[in-house]
């Protein structure tokens, strides 16, 4: 893990770690799937998201940007766990074409990249998070998934985008318990109770987000819980609850590359978007290095 020095007034703004396939889709799903480059690539995920990008640049004025990835097409550990996570998602070829390129595009802006396989987007948000947090920073994570609250403090807060990224909510700890009842440190405990029907975790039967939030505010933790004996967790299925929690927490232990803090590097971006055919953005984004 390597933390950079930051002096003066800019270490004051906070990181922006970004969950890159999580807005290239958002990019992908608001673009027409007409845009393409002049070979007849598709480029529509790339256009959003490098439009969003800026526009977050702009109205954030963080320090720096980490974009964490997925690996898509590779088992995680998680998978290994529970065979049936995330089972049944499908995405166009077009936009899986597009997510193998944006992590390059995302590095010739000159921000940190978190990607290996065997981890998830996830993971790479909660090292680069903690990292911040113990170099002294503040944080600022973009993402719609709910699993990011549990990394919500005083030093970190999650931006979830209403429509497009002009419309943040901004979550911090007091709206982590209005919206889900619990801590953010119990929020993996509550989604092993509760289920978590996106990643195609089940919980544990009869309980819902209701009764788990009930549980946790009484018990403290799931292992609480477990230990408590309550009529309300069904027999036998301690292990596959405590399995669920090992899923749905972000883990930390990945190693990441904060950014030094500095502006995006306009000039390798725009020739990189030119590389993947993109050219009147890349013109436009040119224009910024000499602004």
């Amino acid at each position: 893990m390597i933390v950079p020095r930051v002096t003066g007034s800019s270490a004051e703004r906070p990181l922006l770690i970004i969950d890159g396939d999580n807005l290239a889709h958002r990019a992908y799903h608001s673009m027409p799937k007409s845009l393409k480059s002049a070979d007849g690539r598709p480029i529509n995920a790339i256009l959003g998201w490098t439009n969003m990008l800026v526009t977050l640049w702009e109205n954030e004025q963080p320090r720096s940007i980490f974009v964490a990835w997925d690996t898509l097409g590779i088992d995680t550990y998680r998978h290994k766990l529970w065979p049936s996570y995330q089972a049944g998602r499908v995405f166009d070829n077009a936009i899986v074409r597009q997510l193998d390129l944006l992590p390059t595009l995302a590095a010739a802006f000159g921000f940190s990249v978190g990607k290996r396989p065997g981890y998830e987007a996830d993971d790479f948000m909660a090292a680069a998070a903690i990292a911040e947090t113990r170099r002294g920073g503040r944080s600022l994570l973009l993402t719609t998934d709910r699993d990011a609250y549990q990394l919500v403090s005083e030093s970190v807060t999650v931006l979830a985008p209403r429509a497009g990224v002009r419309d943040l909510v901004r979550i911090g700890p007091e709206q982590v318990v209005e919206r889900m009842g619990v801590l953010p440190e119990q929020v993996p405990d509550f989604k092993a109770l509760a289920g978590d029907s996106s990643d195609n975790i089940p919980g544990a039967k009869g309980i819902g987000p209701k009764a788990a939030s009930s549980l946790l505010l009484k018990y403290g933790t799931l292992e609480a819980v477990l230990e408590a004996r309550t009529d309300t967790i069904p027999p036998g299925i301690a292990e596959q609850l405590r399995t669920f929690k090992h899923i749905v927490n972000m883990q930390s232990d990945v190693d990441v590359e904060l950014p030094e803090t500095a502006p995006p590097d306009w000039a390798r971006a725009a020739a990189r978007l030119r590389e993947l055919g993109a050219e009147n953005l890349s013109e436009r984004i040119a224009a910024r290095a000499h602004a």
